[in-house]
């Protein structure tokens, strides 16, 4: 089975460092109205997944992504980006129309 999204190495690894740190089971990737360009990129890490997520085995956890966002996410590649000024992930998605300079906002 061919799964949503497709999680980058550097992903895989940032989102497990963060459910160590944080002592979680889930980070939770959702798309929220809003931002600039229409929808936003929502982050949060959680206890457990939700019935309906789609998901995503962890090393140590899972990464979900709520039944409402996966149609807008299907086929976006999520990777992690660490720059001397800041790091970040990044989302790579094939169904955005816009996006604005911020990176967290996309428009469909």
């Amino acid at each position: 089975m061919t799964a949503v999204v497709q999680l980058t190495d550097n992903a895989i690894e940032r989102m497990t460092d963060m459910l160590n740190e944080h002592k979680q089971k889930v980070v939770r990737l959702s798309l929220q109205g809003g931002g600039c360009a229409g929808f936003k990129y929502d982050w949060a890490l959680d206890s457990a997944s939700q019935t309906g997520d789609e998901v995503i085995k962890l090393p140590n956890g899972e990464f979900a992504i709520d039944d409402t966002s996966v149609m807008y996410l299907l086929g976006s590649t999520i990777d992690y980006k660490k720059e001397v000024f800041g790091s970040y992930f990044t989302i790579e998605n094939p169904a955005s129309t816009s996006s604005c300079g911020c990176g967290e906002s996309i428009g469909f």
